[in-house]
């Protein structure tokens, strides 16, 4: 068998070069690429805890931890004890972690065309799709 032709081989190829490339346009404003999965999860819903944004990522607590004092540190959140439970830290997006949102949009969308760009519309639709049920499988089972 030629393990290089199979999905999973594939697959790890393509997803590694793909963050490799987000990782290089989120380091040249400032951010690593994981950090920006927070700042979107904090653009849908601000003030959620570090317990929910770990659960919503499908990432260690641990982990969370450290890309939000990343982040606190770059001035993009602040994080603090909920009033009503000392025990529960939530994260805030300050007014500069609102401001980027419009840069980290752009440069995602230019990445996404760049990396879709040999893809049909309907290939992207289905792409679009089979990724959907591929993310569901993984999370199912997490």
């Amino acid at each position: 068998m030629d393990f290089e032709q199979t999905i999973s081989f594939l697959f790890a190829q393509v997803t590694t070069a793909h963050r490799n490339r987000l990782e290089k346009k989120m380091n040249e404003i400032g951010l690593h690429s994981g950090q920006v999965f927070i700042l979107f999860q904090l653009w849908k819903e601000n003030g959620l805890s570090q317990v929910r944004l770990a659960n919503n990522l499908n990432l260690a607590p641990p982990t969370v931890n450290k890309m939000l004092k990343g982040l606190s540190d770059s001035g993009f959140v602040t994080c603090g004890r909920f009033e009503n439970d000392g025990r529960t830290t939530r994260a805030h997006l300050t007014s500069k972690g609102e401001e980027i949102r419009e840069l980290i949009e752009i440069q995602w969308l230019e990445l996404e065309a760049e990396f879709l760009s040999a893809l049909t519309e309907t290939e992207k639709l289905i792409l679009l799709q089979l990724m959907g049920k591929l993310r569901e499988n993984l999370f199912a089972k997490a």
